[in-house]
């Protein structure tokens, strides 16, 4: 089961039967995102895989699994956010339990993302697990 903010987005979903609004609501999802400090824009923090600029900053803290990350792609920045409802906050032994392939298939994603975006999705939930590992 996913964390309560990403259910949030799963019902928020259902109710948007137009892909285009779907898109709409995952580009204002990664619009709302804090920030991610031009400071930890690092090689090391950069995501390969992606056709787009992609940063993921893992932290883990207090044993919770916690990151920020950014694109220089809107819809990109979108799927960051997704990626924090899903995981952000999870203590950290249960983000490899999470089947983020299936939950983010709830949202119909799959069948509606490029190729090469969904390449750089599978990057930045392997990022994510081997962080968390």
């Amino acid at each position: 089961m996913a964390q309560e903010a990403f259910e949030e987005v799963v019902e928020d979903f259902e109710f948007l039967e137009d892909w285009e609004d779907r898109y709409r609501m995952v580009i204002e999802m990664g619009k709302a995102m804090e920030p991610m400090s031009d400071a930890l824009k690092v090689p090391a923090t950069k995501v390969d895989g992606c056709a787009s600029q992609v940063w993921l900053h893992i932290a883990p803290e207090d044993g919770r699994f916690r990151f920020q990350g950014d694109s220089d792609a809107m819809i990109v920045k979108g799927l960051i956010a997704l990626l924090h409802k899903l995981y952000d906050g999870l203590p950290e032994g249960e983000v490899a339990g999470v089947d983020a392939r299936a939950e983010l298939g709830r949202l119909g994603l799959h069948d509606h993302l490029s190729a090469q975006r969904s390449n750089g999705l599978r990057s930045m939930i392997e990022r994510i697990r081997e962080s968390a590992a």
